[in-house]
């Protein structure tokens, strides 16, 4: 499917905009925005495309993207039926990071909204429905500009605060990767992401990072709360979900440009890590986009 860039910015110079939108369906186009974007759905039923993320949504779920995260928000088939009455109904709140000035989020006071903007790269869903949230949201349409910058950093404190939450689209999809506070840790992303089609070893991958290999070991999946071998892979699976969705490849291409060295494996890890074999992947996401 073809990606579109869209310009979100305010004509009128404001820091955010609020929109309310209810149509008869939502806007069917696989798109992307420099500003982050805060949406809650209000009223209908589809499925969700985050990066290599597909899922079903519903009314009343909280979704925080970041920037430049390719999104799409497809209604079910009854919603371009000809005579439907069915309503697509949401808010989204659309801001640039730094929306208060670029020092802002350097400040002690304002750390957690920065770990939040770095999660919201992937894509964030707020698991289970908070009315307080949704209220909140609800309330800046009708305030006026500083009411409403004064509401978006309640919600979004809110938001950080949040424990029950899933990333989205995983991190190969990415074309740039999270920073950290350790600068060995950096190395090894960096390293990984310029290197991810060619094998990699715990050994190659520890001298990078200073340590031995065990030592390594044990660190990485402290910090990420994952092993090297399955962040790797998740890795080279983003990357082949993305060649996938371009349409333009052969699976057999597909699987040693994204840095497997057989397909057995290749299908065995995309199973493990999306549960979907490539072929379902790319049947489901043609199925569910075809048909609306």
């Amino acid at each position: 499917m073809k990606l579109h860039f869209l310009d979100r910015s305010d004509l009128r110079n404001k820091s955010l905009s609020v929109h309310y939108n209810s149509y008869s369906n939502f806007l069917k186009l696989w798109h992307y925005h420099e500003q982050l974007e805060l949406v809650v759905v209000l009223k209908s039923t589809g499925t969700r495309f985050v990066g290599d993320s597909i899922e079903k949504f519903s009314q009343g779920e909280i979704i925080l993207l970041g920037k430049n995260l390719p999104h799409m928000w497809l209604n079910d088939k009854a919603y371009f039926a000809e005579g439907s009455e069915l309503k697509a109904e949401a808010i989204a709140v659309h801001f640039k990071q730094e929306f208060l000035g670029k020092d802002f989020l350097e400040t002690p006071e304002m750390k957690h909204i920065g770990q939040l903007f770095e999660k919201a790269r992937r894509g964030i869903k707020f698991k289970d429905k908070n009315e307080e949230i949704i209220g909140k949201i609800k309330q800046m349409v009708a305030l006026d500009d500083f009411e409403r910058v004064i509401k978006m950093l309640e919600i979004l404190n809110l938001l950080s605060k949040w424990e029950d939450y899933v990333l989205l689209s995983s991190t190969g999809f990415l074309s740039t990767f999270h920073r950290s506070e350790n600068n060995n840790l950096d190395k090894v992303y960096s390293y990984v992401f310029n290197n991810f089609k060619k094998p990699i070893s715990l050994e190659e991958i520890s001298e990078i990072a200073h340590m031995n290999p065990s030592a390594f070991s044990r660190f990485f999946k402290k910090v990420s709360r994952k092993t090297f071998s399955r962040y790797l892979n998740e890795i080279r699976v983003g990357y082949a979900c993305k060649m996938l969705l371009e349409q333009k490849y052969s699976v057999t291409d597909i699987c040693y440009e994204s840095g497997f060295n057989n397909l057995s494996n290749f299908n065995r890890q995309f199973k493990a890590i999306t549960n979907y074999s490539p072929t379902e992947y790319l049947q489901d996401y043609s199925r569910v986009y075809s048909r609306n």
